[in-house]
């Protein structure tokens, strides 16, 4: 079904876990939070996804973005664990973990689009004005997304220290 061989469906299902977990996160606390239940789900399921990638991809591009989602994985939960690091680690896990979630979505909505409905796909081809536009919207959220939780944090940051004064 939809061309998908086996690994590709440890790959797809294993992943798929990440994209509402990332949702549940943006949605609820502006941001995804390594250290919740739902962060966990997310690390383990972007783990299967980007591990398993290199067994599925038929583009360097999709390698590249493998092994960068994985950089960006170990730096985003990482750096939590270095408090010395006090707000720039908050922007640098919440950014390092935004671009995770655009590198999960960026090929998700491309295969979606190249595979569905099964057997007449609504792209056939990687320049397709449809196939574009999407991976332009995706990479609008991610402007979008990216601006406002800096703007956020650092409306945190301000009533934080206005408090302390």
């Amino acid at each position: 079904m939809f061309g998908i061989t086996p690994i590709g469906w440890v790959h797809t299902l294993g992943s798929l876990p990440a994209i509402p977990a990332a949702a549940y996160m943006l949605v609820r606390y502006d941001r995804i939070i390594p250290r919740s239940t739902a962060g966990i789900i997310y690390l383990l399921s972007m783990l299967i996804g980007s591990l398993t990638v290199f067994l599925v991809a038929r583009q360097p591009a999709s390698n590249i973005a493998g092994a960068l989602t994985l950089l960006l994985l170990l730096v985003g939960y990482g750096i939590g664990r270095f408090p010395r690091m006090g707000r720039l680690g908050l922007y640098a896990e919440t950014i390092t973990l935004s671009l995770t979630a655009f590198l999960l979505m960026l090929p998700t909505v491309s295969e979606i689009l190249r595979r569905v409905p099964d057997g007449n796909p609504l792209v056939t081809d990687l320049r397709s004005p449809l196939l574009l536009g999407a991976q332009g919207g995706v990479l609008l959220a991610l402007i979008v997304g990216l601006a406002f939780q800096v703007l956020h944090l650092r409306r945190q940051g301000l009533r934080s220290a206005q408090r302390r004064t």
